[in-house]
């Protein structure tokens, strides 16, 4: 399976392209929309460049795979399917997330908590194939409750559940968010084989040039978070972190958004959408 990769530095995030040779199918995976916050508007310039590889070759776009409903970047599913079709995925627990910020936002009453935003909706054990080659889906809640990562052959794609070693692990004081249920999700992932390719959606690099991928063997042993300690040390630790973090830049216009699979809110009566902000509330 070829893979391509395009990390997009004003939010630190990694997109992947998979692609299937003898088919010509391929798959997205955490696709970037350009938010500028100060004007409310969005471009497409971070998922051009594997949008370009997908135009070029003439493939075919089976999936658009999120592994969550991202807090620091709004997603470009929508602007995919819109040129190239395919199926926008993501975890089955997303219902929960959306109940959960239905309320703390005050979002429309009209506002689905089944996930039907999205073409379809995975829990552990599923597959997805891509030509003559499948996706599993391994269910790697605790960031969130709907955290999913997919397996392709010796990679695993783990959305934010881990970091670069030097970093850690992701945070777990959003709301259904678990620090113990994150350490069984991370355990999981490590009882892979050692030199199983762990690509992470996340890299905030300081002196060092961003990366996405370490070995299974190499956060066993040098994640900060992980290496060495117990359920109730890293438990400890990461909600002592957690309680010092601000919230990420972007998490009110990006949770309206990915909420509802990319779309942004209904268009209002003068013909365009609006994002909202609490004020005092978080």
């Amino acid at each position: 399976m070829e893979l391509i990769d395009h990390y997009d530095a004003a939010t630190g995030t990694f997109s992947y392209l998979l692609i299937e040779p003898h088919s010509g199918e391929c798959a997205v995976i955490d696709p970037v929309l350009d938010y500028a916050a100060n004007s409310g508007r969005s471009s497409l310039g971070s998922v051009e460049p594997l949008a370009a590889v997908v135009r070029e070759r003439g493939l075919t776009l089976r999936w658009i795979l999120e592994t969550h409903a991202h807090a620091d970047h709004l997603s470009a599913a929508v602007a995919l399917q819109e040129e190239f079709g395919g199926a926008i995925v993501i975890g089955a627990g997303i219902g929960a997330v959306q109940n959960i910020f239905k309320q703390l936002l005050n979002l429309e009453s009209q506002f689905a908590t089944d996930g039907s935003q999205f073409d379809r909706l995975v829990a552990d054990g599923d597959t997805l194939p891509i030509g003559d080659q499948l996706v599993a889906v391994i269910a790697t809640p605790g960031h969130t409750p709907a955290c999913v990562s997919y397996a392709v052959g010796e990679r695993i794609f783990v959305g934010d559940t881990l970091f670069m070693p030097d970093q850690g692990t992701a945070r777990c004081d959003f709301p259904g968010g678990d620090a113990a249920t994150l350490y069984r999700s991370i355990a999981r992932l490590l009882s892979y084989p050692d030199a199983t390719e762990l690509r992470l959606c996340h890299d905030y690099p300081e002196g060092r040039v961003p990366c996405g991928v370490v070995s299974v063997a190499t956060q066993r042993a040098d994640n900060i978070h992980i290496a060495g300690r117990s359920e109730a040390e890293f438990v400890a630790r990461r909600e002592a972190r957690d309680a010092t973090l601000d919230l990420p830049r972007l998490i009110v216009p990006a949770i309206q958004v990915n909420l509802r699979g990319g779309h942004w809110p209904p268009v209002e009566s003068d013909g365009y959408s609006y994002l909202k902000v609490p004020v005092n509330k978080l």
